[in-house]
């Protein structure tokens, strides 16, 4: 049984908006604005040589429909190879790969995900549907590369939920020189 993974790039106070800089916010490309070190960088190749599919959000799925494709290597190949699911009421036909549409029933979707994969179906970005697997208690594990930065503004991960969502951290470590810390957590 696979399981469901978030994976983010995100701030000191929870930003996880436009990391990469391909979108229209204030602050785009916030993340390179620190080294992340050969440790951070083996960490998102070994992720994601590690995972057996995508999940993602219609908005973050089109960036990376949009980059991933025209890009060559190790990395790249595995990204544009490996089944790739959309959660979307609205994207019809997809151009990318390997990529399937799902429906917004997010509970069904989920399980037939899980049982359909033996490794980590990772959502990469995508807060909107990070935020929905997060409150539906879906979410097996999440990997935080937590950057020194205040931001103040910008797309959060962490919104408002129905109850509480107590957390076990399994994992953390520092990389790079400038303080970047993955932190890595599971349900309790």
């Amino acid at each position: 049984m696979g399981k469901i993974v978030v994976t983010e790039f995100i701030s000191l106070d929870g930003v996880v908006e436009d990391p990469g800089g391909a979108e229209d916010y204030k602050y785009g490309g916030w993340s390179f604005e620190f080294d992340r070190g050969e440790e951070g960088d083996k960490f998102k190749v070994d992720e994601t040589m590690a995972s057996d599919a995508l999940l993602l959000g219609r908005t973050t799925y089109e960036g990376f429909a949009d980059a991933w494709p025209q890009r060559d290597g190790e990395f790249a190949d595995r990204f544009n190879n490996m089944p790739k699911y959309v959660v979307s009421s609205t994207l019809t036909d997809p151009e990318w790969t390997n990529t399937t549409v799902i429906g917004t029933d997010l509970d069904g979707e989920v399980a037939k995900l899980r049982d359909s994969h033996d490794g980590d179906v990772v959502v990469h970005g995508s807060a909107q549907l990070a935020q929905s697997l997060i409150e539906r208690d879906l979410v097996d594990e999440l990997r935080l590369m937590v950057f020194p930065v205040v931001l103040g503004t910008g797309k959060r991960l962490f919104g408002e939920t129905s109850d509480k969502k107590v957390l076990k951290l399994v994992d953390t470590k520092q990389v790079g020189g400038d303080g970047v810390t993955i932190l890595t957590y599971r349900r309790a």
